[in-house]
């Protein structure tokens, strides 16, 4: 029985390159910030291959350049088909940050993102394990914060049952520690959210949407304030 061979299609993990270009670094850059994934060279976009020259130099070349320019390690392997050369390129996901020429990259469905604003923002603030809503603020104080909005956070919050309420009666300090709204002596973004009168003032564009749906998931209306 004869076995037919089949490269698999352009994905997440997989992309194909018909020659080497050292730009094409970008692409390792976005599959170590991203899952991790395997170039290929030699391979045109429909998945047929076309070969590529001096793979065996390009074999000790590739994972040379990658360490240099972005201090990772890549597995460089050299297939064949049909008579023809083509390298597997393996890339690990990296729990930290990795760059590019000074720029960052990710793997975003079959496409190689450039992270810029606010993607960039999230992105780094994944790697550190943090949230967007738990970045510090310098500058807030428990001071600045609504006592109302606390009074009635500790109503709701009692209601709910969802905090001792031996925790409720500490004052506003003690209250902000309980829910982990402090990153050492800074206030987190949250707590300007949940108590601020005017949150925009730290957070930009801050606003709440609440949603209502009915069973069945089907959104009934959308408030935003």
């Amino acid at each position: 029985m004869k076995f037919l061979f089949r490269m698999p299609i352009e994905s997440q993990n997989i992309e194909f390159k018909e020659s080497w270009r050292d730009e094409y670094q970008k692409w390792i850059c976005g599959f170590a910030n991203a899952q991790g994934g395997v170039l290929y060279v030699g391979i045109k976009d429909n998945g047929e291959v076309c070969g590529v020259q001096d793979a065996k130099k390009l074999m000790e070349d590739i994972p040379n350049k990658v360490r240099d320019m972005m201090g990772i390690l890549v597995d460089v392997y050299l297939k064949e088909k049909d008579g023809k050369s083509y390298l597997e390129i393996v890339t690990e996901a990296y729990p930290y940050p990795i760059s590019f020429r000074g720029k960052y990259y990710q793997r975003s469905g079959a496409t190689n993102q450039e992270l810029k604003g606010a993607a960039f923002d999230r992105f780094m603030l994944r790697k550190q394990g943090k949230t967007w809503d738990g970045v510090p603020v310098p500058y807030l104080k428990a001071e600045d914060l609504d006592n109302a909005t606390f009074d009635l956070f500790r109503k709701y919050a009692k209601r709910s049952g969802r905090m001792e309420e031996a925790d409720l009666m500490d004052d506003n300090r003690g209250l902000l520690e309980k829910l982990r709204l402090y990153e050492g002596s800074y206030l987190k973004r949250a707590a300007a959210l949940l108590f601020h009168p005017d949150p925009e003032k730290y957070v930009t564009g801050a606003f709440v949407k609440v949603g209502f749906f009915r069973e069945g998931m089907d959104l009934v209306y959308l408030s935003c304030r």
